[in-house]
C-alpha cells in the first residue's frame, strides 16, 4: 500500500493525488477556463458565480499570514473542475476574512438563510439531552445503520490545503498522544497509512472504515498533497467511534452503529468530541485548541462544512421506493428538506436497494435539525414517498 504511493510520487504528477494548478492561475493570471465557464449557460459552481475579474485584480497578489494562501490557490478546484459545486477552499483561518469578498457570498449561497454580516452568531450545541423527539418503530425498522461525523481543525496549524508534509506529520504525532488519553468505549488503536500491515489495510477496507484519497477535486485543493504521509485512522475497540487524521480537515470524528438509535450515536459523538478536546488541551497545555470564528462557527477547509462541521446520515432500506420513483427524485425531495441522498455505498456509488440520506445544512446549531417520526406528506412527491416509504 505504502510502496505503491511512494512509487507514484517519483513519476509524473497524478491528478488524483497531486496538486496540479490551472496554467493561468499558476502564472497569477485570471483563468481563461473560468471565463469560459462563466460565459456558459447552466453552470452551478458557486465560486464561478461570485468571482469576477475586478475581484481578481484586487486580491491576486495578497498572501495570508499563516499559510501564504493566495486567491489562485483558493479557486483552483472550481477552475479545474467546474462541476465542483462549491469550487473554493481555505488554506488557513485568515483565508475567510482576507478573501471574504469571495467566501462570504459563497457561504450565504450554500448555507441558505445564514447571514455573514455579523447579525448572526454561530453556536455549536452538542447537548444530547436536548434531543427530545425519538424515531418510531416503523421508521427504525427501515434504518440499516446511523452515522454522524464532525470535523475539527487545530488552531496551531494551517488548514491542510495550506499545510505541508511536516505539519501533517506533526498533527498525526500529536493526535497519537491524544488517543492515549481516551478511556472506556472511546479507547482503541491508531493505524497510520504508512505503517499499517496489508492485513490491517484490507480489514479497514472491508469494514468501509478506511479513507483512500484518489479524488481529483480534492487533490486540486491540496487535500492529498504528500499522500500518504501524516494520514491515519483511529478505531475504538467496539468499532463505533472513529477518527480520520488529515483526510481533508485535520481531524474528522465519527460515531456510528447498526440500527436507527440516533440519540445513542449522537451521544457517543458528543462525548468523543469533548474527550478529544480535553486530550488536546492536556497534551498541548493550551486553553483553546480548535479553530473557530464567532460568525462562521467551527472552521473547515471547505465552506460547505463550516458551522457545526457536522453531518448525520442513515442508510435506509427502500427498494420499492427506488424502483417506483428512482434515485434522482428521492434526492430532489431530500434537497427540499436541506438533505441530500447518496448511493448504496456513499457518494457517486451505485444505487441498489438502499440509500444514504444526510443533512446538507451545517451552519445551524447542531440541534436545529429535528428528528421526525415520518417524512412530511405535503405535495404529490412527498405523498409518494410517504405511501411507499412509510
Amino acid at each position: 500500500f505504502f510502496f505503491a504511493f511512494e512509487q507514484h510520487h517519483h513519476t509524473m504528477a497524478d491528478p488524483y493525488f497531486d496538486l496540479i494548478m490551472n496554467e493561468d492561475l499558476a502564472n497569477n493570471e485570471y483563468p481563461k477556463d473560468l471565463e469560459a465557464v462563466q460565459a456558459s449557460d447552466g453552470h452551478k459552481c458557486l465560486m464561478a458565480q461570485v468571482m469576477t475579474k475586478e475581484l481578481w485584480e484586487k486580491l491576486k497578489d495578497h498572501k495570508t499570514a499563516s499559510a501564504g494562501w493566495t486567491l489562485a490557490r483558493a479557486i483552483n478546484t472550481g477552475t479545474c473542475y467546474p462541476s465542483s459545486f462549491v469550487g473554493c477552499h481555505a488554506g488557513d483561518l485568515e483565508s475567510y476574512t482576507d478573501y471574504k469578498e469571495l467566501f462570504y457570498p459563497v457561504i450565504e449561497m450554500y448555507h441558505k438563510g445564514y447571514k455573514t454580516d455579523g447579525s448572526m452568531k454561530h453556536v455549536t450545541d452538542m447537548d444530547v439531552e436536548k434531543i427530545t423527539t425519538g424515531l418510531g418503530d416503523t421508521t427504525q425498522a427501515k434504518i440499516i445503520s446511523t452515522r454522524i461525523r464532525t470535523a475539527r481543525n487545530l488552531k496551531m496549524f494551517p488548514l491542510n490545503p495550506g499545510g505541508t508534509k511536516e505539519t501533517r506529520l506533526e498533527i498525526a504525532d500529536l493526535m497519537e498522544k491524544v488517543f492515549a488519553t481516551l478511556e472506556g468505549d472511546l479507547a482503541g488503536k491508531f493505524y497510520r497509512h504508512t505503517s499499517m500491515t496489508p492485513g490491517e489495510t484490507q480489514n479497514l477496507v472491508d469494514w468501509h472504515f478506511l479513507f483512500r484519497g484518489k479524488d481529483k477535486m480534492q487533490a486540486a485543493s491540496g487535500y492529498h498533497a504528500d499522500w500518504p504521509h501524516g494520514r491515519g485512522i483511529f478505531v475504538s475497540a467496539d468499532e463505533k467511534f472513529l477518527l480520520w487524521i488529515n483526510e481533508g480537515d485535520h481531524i474528522r470524528i465519527i460515531s456510528m452503529e447498526q440500527g436507527g438509535d440516533v440519540k445513542s450515536v449522537f451521544s457517543r459523538l458528543s462525548r468523543g468530541v469533548a474527550a478529544i478536546e480535553a486530550g488536546l488541551k492536556a497534551v498541548t497545555g493550551r486553553d483553546d485548541v480548535y479553530m473557530h470564528d464567532e460568525i462562521l462557527g467551527k472552521i473547515a477547509c471547505c465552506p460547505s462544512n463550516l458551522g457545526t462541521c457536522m453531518r448525520g446520515s442513515v442508510h435506509i432500506l427502500v427498494p420499492k421506493l427506488i424502483a417506483k420513483i428512482g434515485f434522482d427524485e428521492i434526492d430532489k425531495i431530500a434537497r427540499g428538506m436541506n438533505c441530500q441522498a447518496r448511493g448504496s455505498s456513499g457518494e457517486h456509488s451505485e444505487v441498489i436497494d438502499r440509500i444514504d440520506i444526510f443533512n446538507s445544512a451545517v451552519m445551524q446549531s447542531a440541534l436545529d435539525v429535528h428528528i421526525h417520526d415520518t417524512l412530511p406528506t405535503q405535495g404529490p412527491s412527498h405523498t409518494a414517498v410517504y405511501n411507499t416509504f412509510v
